[in-house]
């Protein structure tokens, strides 16, 4: 029989955990509905704000002269305060800021374009604040995509197959009451994110980017379109089958100069912290050399093929791959950029998150129709050596291989795409019509939705004759065998709006 005494610790440790639990329950109350698994929550900002059945409606209440002030200002990137009023619920005192990299500059050095892309921050001058417990709102200008749904589709993929990455709507934006234009509404990769899909481990977040990287000395003064251009990679050491001809720039470490130099392309180097600064840069979340040394751990294991699945998340990663290498998006972790993703770490576990892909099939103008709709499936990425050890283990490259699967047979020949595709035309269509900041013409969207569906469609034929062995799916082999690839040369994909030197995207006059 127990003691009074040992009664009453028992009785204090219950107390304290339930005292834990309130305080836990008070924070996040207006953050969390029930678990819906053991590692993530589910938000109430998922049907307030990502329910796909309507567009958000979204008006920007802000000081005319403030307004034009930050346009002007646009690439200093300063927060404005401002009121938001989505679907009638008003928000106060949210910061507003221009966002983008090549697409910010581009527009910048446009008189004719203020069509910015736009990050909302419902904490910028109110501590705590979130919409609907959101803490972060972007809303993309969809530039360089005539289609205004590139992305969208790209992101409806992720979800299918439930890999970690952002919710997405549609989004109708006024300011102070007048029509601005149409655009895409995703959840930031920021706490919200890490909350809904993580829960309450403890994590940290990168956004490496080694194109802002410091040892960069080719700057955007080197190039027309505002992105620099490609190194010297005369003493690039990575194997001669990650060249291949169907790409637009050589093969490296775009941002450093150096292939593996700044880590933004998580090329393991050697252990010395530096070596990955471009890494450190990017950070969302705080942290230490502590933390950096577990995500330079893993990437030194996931490199040597060592204890793969306690360093990497192999079932993010397959779904990411899957997805992302369907998508046809050399602006990204899988071409030179080095850029264009989110590194999650927690525990010494990596995971890589998606993101911006309005350049998506063949975007980057790498190439013909036929070049792009067959891509294969199964090469090395030029980039980063990180996820090569799919690849090369037969039971990693099959799972891979069931993602691809599930993506093509259900997905897009199962009608959820066509499903999808004819849903957002229905939103949209009007908004595109009568949009007084369009970069296109309404001509130019309604041929570039018709150009896309039918690339998409094509991109699976071929996807599917990879998979099934019926085409090759390597460029070396490609190239050896060219006679059973999907013909599209039949597609012009600048239909689809596409990257240019001297300022890509801008609408056609």
């Amino acid at each position: 029989m127990l003691s009074s005494k040992y009664i009453s610790k028992i009785t204090i440790i219950l107390m304290s955990a339930v005292l834990v639990l309130c305080v836990l329950a008070m924070t996040f109350y207006d953050k969390l509905l029930p678990v819906v698994n053991t590692t993530g929550y589910s938000m109430e900002y998922q049907d307030k704000l990502f329910d796909t059945d309507s567009v958000l409606e979204i008006n920007i209440v802000m000081d005319n002269d403030k307004w034009d002030e930050m346009l002007q200002n646009a690439q200093k990137e300063e927060y404005y305060e401002c009121d938001i009023a989505i679907n009638g619920t008003t928000f106060k005192q949210v910061g507003i800021r221009p966002k983008g990299n090549t697409s910010l500059s581009s527009i910048a050095r446009d008189p004719d374009n203020n069509r910015y892309s736009f990050k909302l921050e419902f904490d910028q001058f109110v501590d705590g604040q979130t919409c609907f417990g959101l803490d972060k709102l972007i809303l993309n200008n969809s530039y360089a995509d005539t289609t205004n749904m590139k992305e969208a589709i790209i992101y409806d993929m992720f979800q299918y197959l439930d890999a970690d990455a952002s919710l997405y709507n549609y989004a109708k934006i006024s300011v102070n009451d007048e029509y601005w234009g149409v655009y895409l509404a995703l959840e930031a990769v920021e706490d919200s994110f890490m909350l809904r899909n993580f829960g309450m481990k403890k994590g940290y977040l990168y956004k490496p980017d080694s194109m802002n990287h410091n040892d960069n000395k080719n700057n955007v003064e080197g190039f027309e379109g505002g992105m620099p251009m490609p190194p010297d990679f005369e003493n690039n050491a990575q194997s001669e089958e990650r060249q291949t001809e169907r790409r637009v720039f050589p093969k490296g470490d775009f941002g450093g100069g150096r292939v593996g130099r700044g880590g933004g392309n998580l090329n393991y180097t050697d252990d010395d912290l530096d070596s990955y600064q471009t890494i450190w840069d990017g950070e969302v979340t705080d942290s230490t050399k502590a933390d950096h040394r577990r995500v330079v751990e893993a990437l030194k294991n996931v490199h040597g093929k060592t204890n793969i699945e306690k360093y990497i998340d192999v079932e993010q990663v397959l779904k990411y791959m899957a997805v992302h290498n369907f998508s046809v998006n050399d602006d990204s972790l899988s071409g030179n950029m080095a850029h264009n993703y989110y590194l999650y770490e927690a525990n010494g576990q990596i995971s890589i998150l998606p993101w911006d892909y309005n350049l998506a099939f063949g975007g980057m103008h790498r190439g013909d129709g036929t070049t792009v709709i067959n891509e294969p499936i199964d090469d090395l990425w030029q980039g980063t050596r990180l996820f090569d050890f799919v690849l090369e283990n037969e039971e990693y490259k099959a799972r891979y291989h069931e993602y691809y699967n599930k993506l093509v047979n259900e997905y897009l020949y199962g009608g959820k795409c066509e499903e999808t595709y004819n849903r957002i035309i229905e939103q949209i269509d009007e908004l595109v019509k009568t949009d007084p900041n369009s970069m296109y013409t309404y001509e130019e969207y309604t041929k570039g939705v018709e150009v896309l569906y039918n690339a998409v469609m094509l991109r699976a034929e071929s996807v599917k004759g990879q998979l099934d062995g019926l085409i090759s799916s390597t460029s070396e082999s490609q190239r050896t065998d060219s006679s059973k690839l999907v013909d599209a040369s039949h597609l012009n994909l600048t239909d689809l709006g596409q990257f240019m030197r001297g300022g890509f995207g801008k609408k056609q006059k």
